[in-house]
């Protein structure tokens, strides 16, 4: 073999060497972190039951939890790389995209009824349109806050035509006992405990107009590390299903992590959470691009911005091998 010739075949194995040894640290990750949340059980039956550490023992990677109080908390912390899977509501990935955030739509985690316009008995408020001119608490950027734009739109009024107080939702049900604000836009088990500790009253629901409970996964995670993204999603099927199959043994996890009492946790999980859902798709899709599009009718989302093909671009159905 000439100089030339060895020196060309040793050149390309050492770049053959380097790029080896690059995808070999780019695969080798120490550490985890995802969300748990009381608006999504499924991540209290994965926490609790240890499955992710079980599931990554044996490569030495931790499991770090992280509390999520709204989708707009998930939706920080997955912007910031604090966590590389957070739950949120379908519709408030949406925004978190449009906005620059850079996530993928991964799992459905419960089909809920989460959220609904609820205020006191001695408010008078029995409509939406009663509405105008009053306080309501929200959190914005989260399914409750995309549930009261809507909802205004369909009685031909905006935020221009009340006062959208702007809290975390425990500090929202809490204005709303004091008398602070007149309505607010609830999250379960919050709204729950609101209606059956306090009397508060849900005068406005609309089942259709809750978005899905979505899994998202930092993208620079998801082209890093895919068959780590497929097992974190097999690990929340186990969960999934062990929820579906133990539900006393789930309202009591949702009881201990919020402190609240039995009957209201029964009433979310009961009534209002759906957990036959899991594989992500077309259903989602809709109902995300309507909300979607609700929103930009509303002018929150800025007319030139192409709602369909975000939407395209936050769901990501190929990491997951459920069936339903």
């Amino acid at each position: 073999m000439k100089f030339w010739d060895r020196a060309r075949a040793s050149l390309a194995l050492g770049i053959a060497l380097i790029l080896s040894s690059a995808a070999q640290a780019a695969d080798k990750i120490t550490e985890i972190r995802i969300d748990w949340a009381t608006y999504n059980p499924v991540s209290l039956a994965l926490k609790d039951n240890g499955i992710l550490e079980k599931e990554f023992e044996k490569d030495g990677i931790a499991i770090r939890w992280v509390q999520s109080l709204g989708s707009n908390k998930a939706l920080e912390f997955l912007n910031a790389s604090s966590l590389d899977f957070g739950s949120t509501a379908g519709a408030a990935a949406l925004v978190g995209k449009i906005n620059g955030n850079p996530i993928k739509s991964i799992y459905v985690y419960s089909r809920p009824e989460w959220t609904a316009l609820v205020t006191r008995p001695d408010t008078g408020i029995t409509k939406v349109a009663d509405l105008k001119g009053k306080r309501i608490a929200a959190t914005r950027g989260t399914d409750p806050h995309i549930f009261l734009v809507r909802s205004l739109q369909e009685v031909g009024l905006t935020e221009k035509d009340v006062t959208v107080v702007v809290l975390q939702h425990g500090d929202g049900k809490a204005a709303l006992l004091r008398g602070d604000v007149d309505a607010w836009a609830g999250l379960d088990p919050l709204m729950a405990s609101a209606e059956i500790e306090n009397g508060a009253k849900l005068f406005h629901r609309n089942r259709e107009a809750n978005s899905w409970g979505v899994l998202n996964v930092r993208e620079a995670f998801a082209n890093e590390h895919p068959d780590v993204v497929k097992r974190v999603l097999a690990a929340y099927e186990k969960a999934r299903e062990w929820s579906l199959a133990h539900p006393a043994e789930l309202q009591k996890s949702l009881v201990t992590a919020t402190k609240l009492p039995d009957a209201v946790i029964a009433k979310q999980l009961g009534e209002r959470t759906d957990l036959t859902f899991s594989k992500i798709g077309p259903l989602q899709r809709d109902t995300i691009l309507a909300a979607g599009l609700a929103l930009q009718k509303a002018e929150v989302i800025k007319p030139d911005v192409d709602v369909a093909a975000t939407v395209d671009a936050l769901i990501d159905a190929k990491f997951s091998t459920a069936s339903n």
